[in-house]
């Protein structure tokens, strides 16, 4: 296996050299890319001596026009691992800043790519930080920190490098393992909220991201599967080639783009926030401010989720969300039977981290045998048990 190790400037930089030795005794070729800063922590002289190749940092090798391709290196390597990933190489991977020969090769990558974060806590916990973090495991980058477990025993604790000897654990069982368990399935994903307008400039709506949804979309797509994304408005994009995506708007488009796309597909899973009700008649002009109240008459949206389970054909799998507040097994389980799912994911909003606008969720999937809980989860990780269970039905 071909791999590129992208080395960049931090204190982390000497664990490199483990990293290496851990891929090449297992039989893989290595190329390490580095930025400048990368060159102040370790020589290229010693990365060069344990890869037997030139390490690659500028990109022109020499003062005659001879230059380094990172086109070339995107199509050789079987996998690109950036460790350790600094705050600013991660915040230029989110944003496409391609000032380095490490950023143009990773976006050049065709193969699945891996960072190891390294920077003191204050610039972990910093919402820039985890607002990039999250960017990048949209567009399919897995990112690579310590247990939850395994903090506590470390003083530098979150932001610190995972150990080399885990890196490369990770990375080479996720490169044999992926992505085949889904090839040649074809998935529908609801996600979002939905708008319904009540005039031109006014709607009824909901607070969801839609980060659950494209989540699980992402999920799917790292396994092999064609994913069709219906999606509401959301402020997310997604790079993956296999996601095809939908947008709308109403309850209405919803459920015209799902029920439409629904028979040539194995399995919909239902996780998008839709409105139950609309407004009767919607304003053509701007509802002007007159007197002291306003009032909507509302009628019920199209029942997307009880529409499908109503459509769901031999072998089709369905699987819905609950979002709920009280009594949430409960109306789960009665919504699990009323929409012939095959499971349902039950979240709730009085969990602490879990729900609308959070990148964690706490969920409990339920079938109609077992209650499966799961502790509090970045949504990428949630993402792969639901995924896991709805695999286990085929």
């Amino acid at each position: 296996m071909n791999i590129v190790l992208g080395i960049t400037g931090s204190i982390a930089a000497y664990k490199s050299c483990t990293l290496i030795r851990q891929f090449v005794k297992q039989g893989h070729e290595v190329q390490v890319v580095i930025t400048p800063a990368g060159k102040e922590f370790i020589t290229p002289v010693t990365l060069s001596a344990l890869t037997s190749k030139p390490v690659i940092s500028d990109f022109f090798a020499q003062r005659d026009g001879t230059w380094h391709s990172h086109v070339s290196l995107g199509l050789w390597a079987d996998a690109m691992v950036i460790a350790p990933a600094t705050a600013s190489t991660i915040g230029k991977m989110a944003h496409g800043i391609a000032d380095n020969m490490l950023i143009t090769t990773y976006l050049s990558m065709k193969a699945p790519v891996f960072i190891a974060p390294a920077m003191d806590l204050d610039m972990w916990a910093h919402a820039s930080t985890q607002d990039n973090l999250v960017l990048l495991r949209q567009r399919g980058v897995t990112v690579i920190e310590p247990a939850a477990g395994e903090l506590a025993s470390h003083l530098v604790g979150k932001g610190r490098m995972e150990e080399p000897e885990r890196i490369a654990e990770l990375v080479l069982q996720a490169i044999q393992t992926a992505p085949s368990s889904l090839r040649g399935r074809r998935i529908l994903i609801t996600a979002g909220p939905t708008y319904e307008r009540i005039d031109p400039v006014r709607f009824i709506g909901n607070f969801s991201s839609g980060k659950m949804g494209y989540a699980l979309a992402e999920e799917c797509a790292r396994r092999g599967a064609d994913v069709q994304l219906v999606s509401g408005p959301v402020q997310l994009t997604t790079a993956a080639p296999s996601i095809t995506v939908t947008h709308v708007e109403s309850a209405q488009q919803m459920w015209e783009a799902a029920s439409g796309l629904f028979p040539t597909t194995d399995a919909a899973i239902l996780c998008a926030a839709v409105a139950d009700f609309t407004p009767d008649t919607v304003a053509v002009t701007k509802i002007k401010r007159e007197g002291d109240d306003l009032m909507l008459r509302l009628k019920p949206t199209r029942d997307i989720a009880a529409g499908l389970g109503h459509m769901k054909s031999e072998g089709q799998k369905l699987v819905g969300f609950a979002l709920e507040t009280n009594d949430e097994e409960a109306h789960a389980r009665e919504k699990l039977d009323r929409k012939n799912f095959d499971f349902i994911v039950l979240n709730s909003l009085n969990d602490k981290g879990a729900g609308f606008q959070h990148n964690t969720n706490k969920v409990t999937i339920i079938k109609r045998d077992a209650t499966l809980p799961y502790p509090l989860k970045d949504k990428h990780e949630v993402a792969r048990d639901i995924i896991d269970q709805l695999e286990q039905l085929f």
